[in-house]
């Protein structure tokens, strides 16, 4: 089966790999020169784990190829997808769908023959109406159908979600359309994924509604963290308390500095201007908008304060930058306000993460120094402060710490340390919703 992926982005990268170790003949359209470039000569614009070799192995083997020719990627295709991205509009929230709406024009007029076009992208409800209606202006002789597939890919984890995923969630409304899908995922029959067929706009509104739980469960357990502090319970109890009840689930219930990413803060904010667009009003994301902006803002408070109330002349080490491990993508992580007030305050920061240095720099203020490791982030350092949960700085026992640090104030955003190790080490340690902070 032959394939088109237009984007070469996170979304169009993982899933045209993984289409193509299902064994379909995959052909990604990418438009950046630099990009195209980088992906032809194997070097991976992103960093996830195992992709570099899945795209080798998969290109080695024929089966994926990157072009900046649409009508070469499209002829022969069955299935087109649009992965092209959805950024934040500027001044309203909404998603913006102009790159998404410019590949439809695109793809409409270079299409020879039938073909599903379907949006991989996160769209807002109504988009694949649109989409229709633009490729039927475009084209009005073309046999074509649209559909939704939304992607539910973890950052870190993108490769084993597609290939191992909790279910496929498929928007069409043709027979067609459907079988083309169905047969393009068939390999996951083996491993018995549900394959849930819906409506077009229920699969749009199913991927806003998933990652605005979710954000919900971030931004519950965070408030309850911020009530364990006052009252002296353990978060991490309160969260395998609930979680094993099988109503709630245990996953998404780590407390920290706020989500951050692609995914949660867009979408929370689109779903957001979508239910009062629709005068449905949603008021808990709403809230959990709010509450998770607040909660970032307050992370350098927290810092400030365990530096005595002030970090001016003060050295601040800054473990992890990057919104979660395992990923190089900087966007609305909560590394970027708390390092620049530390800065603005007068702390000198020493900064390091293993994979999202070069993605920080242009985000960051000037002045912050950029470390080898954690070591020498540490070294000399008044106060620590762990943003993102590396397993490496897990590793960091109290000691070597000790021996790095002039000082011993230690804020773990992300509970990674034992609190006891620490404060028997000297530690002034303070966590999230542990008793005694």
């Amino acid at each position: 089966m032959r394939i088109a992926m237009i984007g070469g982005g996170y979304v169009g990268l993982v899933s045209g790999a993984c289409f193509a170790e299902f064994g379909s003949e995959v052909v990604v359209v990418e438009v950046d020169p630099d990009r195209l470039a980088a992906l032809r000569a194997g070097r991976m614009p992103i960093y996830e784990p195992g992709l570099d070799r899945l795209v080798e192995e998969n290109v080695a083997a024929g089966r994926l190829s990157f072009t900046d020719a649409l009508p070469t990627a499209l002829d022969g295709a069955e299935a087109v997808f649009i992965a092209v991205g959805t950024p934040t509009r500027r001044g309203d929230g909404h998603a913006d769908l102009s790159y998404v709406y410019a590949a439809a024009e695109q793809v409409a007029r270079a299409l020879t023959g039938y073909a599903v076009i379907v949006t991989k992208s996160t769209v807002p409800v109504g988009t694949g109406r649109r989409i229709a209606e633009i490729v039927a202006a475009a084209r009005p002789e073309l046999a074509f159908d649209v559909a939704s597939n939304p992607e539910f890919l973890r950052e870190g984890n993108a490769i084993g979600d597609f290939m191992r995923p909790d279910r496929v969630v498929i928007g069409a409304e043709s027979e067609r359309a459907r079988e083309v899908l169905r047969r393009l995922y068939r390999p996951l029959n083996l491993i018995e994924t549900p394959i849930v067929f819906t409506g077009i706009e229920t699969a749009e509104l199913t991927k806003y509604a998933a990652n605005a739980f979710l954000a919900m469960k971030v931004t519950f357990i965070n408030e309850i963290a911020d009530l364990c502090e006052k009252t002296g319970a353990d978060v991490h109890d309160v969260a395998r308390g609930i979680g094993l009840d099988g109503r709630i689930g245990r996953k998404f219930l780590h407390p920290g500095p706020g989500f951050g990413g692609s995914c949660f803060p867009k979408d929370t904010l689109a779903l957001m201007r979508i239910a009062q667009e629709y005068g449905a009003p949603s008021r808990l994301v709403e809230a959990t908008v709010a509450v998770n902006d607040a909660r970032k803002a307050a992370m350098s408070a927290r810092v400030i304060a365990a530096c005595g109330g002030s970090v001016r002349g003060k050295t601040v080490a800054v473990l992890g930058l990057t919104f979660k491990p395992e990923t190089d993508d900087m966007r609305d992580a909560p590394a970027v306000p708390l390092v620049w007030r530390l800065v603005q305050d007068g702390a000198v920061v020493r900064a390091f993460d293993p994979e999202g240095m070069d993605q920080a720099r242009p985000l960051l203020p000037e002045g912050v120094v950029y470390c080898r490791d954690a070591l020498d982030a540490a070294a000399g350092a008044d106060a620590l402060v762990v943003v993102t949960e590396w397993n490496e700085f897990r590793a960091l026992g109290p000691e070597r710490l000790a021996g790095a640090m002039a000082g011993r104030v230690l804020v773990d955003l992300r509970n990674v340390y034992d609190p006891a190790a620490m404060r028997e080490a000297g530690f002034a340690y303070q966590g999230i919703g542990r008793p005694g902070g």
